[in-house]
């Protein structure tokens, strides 16, 4: 059984970047006809609010990815204390006792001095009697897993076969001063207990995947499976991660954008396979192949997918939005041929109100003082050829043509204008029978 997992951290709203591992581990474990796990990593309890917890939720909700379990990191402490436990039993949890200033230093000697920023594991040198005098000084120790200083090898789902020399990696804190718990052990143990066989995430991430192949082993099971994405860039190849903050899924849908134009955007975005939009999760998931993803970054560019938007929209079914044009006040027996003459004359479904007051008559008309005349005698004629068919408009703009001479936009635009209040739109020919006046 596949069993993935998206494991976000309730510090901030969810952006594209989060965004970008929770699709890819959703479509692969739909496609697999396996699990997807939601899991909170909360163990920051000075950082994680609830109020996040829940916009995280909703906007997956507002995406359908849907998922089949819940979990809290929070509610697992004790797991991880067992875990911890087990590790310094066998040597490979260490504490050390240098302020995060003393470690800047350190490094950017190492630095200076040509070698590479990598802890010394000077806390290995400490006695007891050190620890015990460090501690007496009011400091308290953050512990570090212990490192085999050798080269781990896995086979990436996206990037193929790939090593890290954990020679060349610090032995990472696993556990901070104040006793909290750092991601690195606990999501090893969530994926152990879990049962998850398959992680998705972006390339930042490989070194740490290294360490956690470590943590597994020392817990006495095997790793997961990994795949490393490659990470998003803008449209000039410059990274997006100082950008992510104004690139919210909930901007983008207060921007318009609908929720399978983004998620047809995104589940193409880095692969070898065109984007396109997809009208159902099922065909998201039809054509979804992590095989097809490479290591280039994926180029992210909002004029794109509002471009996709667009296309998406334009071809929605009449069945995707019935609801929205009942709540209109769009009369059924004529929702469905509205919509489909108005689709693509609209930006977002946000417009729907806009276009339903036009067909209640519910519009302002926007007539101009030369063509007031021409209007009144224009809708008199229309209101005599009642009622109106697709040939009215035809009909009645070929006499007015007779009668006054205006031909082209002169003859078209002022009763279109008067009759919707704007100068675009669709068809007025077909338009005219729909309209409830």
């Amino acid at each position: 059984m596949t069993t993935t997992r998206f494991a976000p951290s309730p510090t901030g709203r969810l952006h594209v970047g989060n965004l970008r591992p929770a699709l890819l581990n959703w479509l692969h474990a739909r496609k697999q006809g396996g699990t997807f796990i939601l899991r909170i990593d909360d163990t920051d309890a000075e950082r994680s609010k609830e109020e996040h917890v829940e916009a995280i939720k909703r906007d997956l909700d507002w995406l359908g990815l849907g998922w089949d379990r819940f979990e809290r990191q929070s509610e697992r402490l004790a797991r991880y204390d067992a875990a911890a436990d087990a590790l310094r039993a066998e040597g490979r949890l260490y504490p050390a006792y240098e302020t995060a200033t003393e470690l800047d230093l350190r490094r950017k000697y190492q630095r200076q001095a040509g070698r590479p920023p990598v802890y010394d594991r000077a806390a290995l040198k400490l006695t007891d009697e050190d620890r015990a005098k460090l501690e007496a000084e009011g400091r308290r120790p953050h512990w570090r897993f212990r490192l085999d200083q050798e080269r781990v090898t896995w086979t990436d789902g996206i990037r193929g076969e790939t090593t890290v020399d954990c020679a060349s990696v610090s032995d990472p804190v696993l556990i901070r001063e104040d006793g909290g718990y750092l991601y690195t052990l606990c999501s090893v143990c969530d994926d152990m207990d879990f049962g998850v066989t398959d992680v998705i995430r972006g390339e930042d991430h490989v070194t740490n995947t290294a360490t956690q192949v470590q943590i597994f082993d020392a817990l006495g099971d095997k790793p997961t499976g990994f795949a490393h994405h490659s990470l998003l860039v803008d449209a000039e190849g410059a990274s997006l991660s100082k950008r992510l903050g104004s690139l919210t899924l909930e901007s983008i849908r207060e921007a318009g954008i609908e929720p399978l134009a983004l998620l047809s955007y995104m589940a193409r975005l880095g692969s070898a396979d065109p984007i396109e939009p997809r009208a159902s999760h099922a065909e998201l998931i039809d054509g979804f192949d992590l095989a097809r993803f490479g290591r280039a970054p994926a180029r992210f560019s909002m004029d794109d997918l509002g471009a996709l938007n667009l296309k998406a929209l334009h071809g929605k079914p009449y069945g995707d939005v019935a609801e929205r044009l009942h709540d209109a006040g769009v009369p059924d027996d004529r929702a469905e041929p509205f919509w489909l003459l108005i689709r693509e004359n609209i930006a977002g479904l946000d417009d729907i109100p806009d276009w339903a007051a036009i067909l209640k008559g519910d519009c302002t008309p926007a007539i101009d003082p030369e063509d007031a005349e021409y209007v009144t005698l224009a809708l008199a004629e229309l209101e005599a050829a009642r009622p109106w068919t697709g040939e009215t408009w035809r009909t009645v703009t070929a006499d007015l043509k007779e009668r006054t001479g205006r031909k082209g936009k002169a003859l078209f635009m002022p009763l279109r204008k008067a009759l919707t209040g704007r100068g675009d739109g669709p068809d007025m020919a077909a338009l005219l029978p729909l309209l409830c006046r």
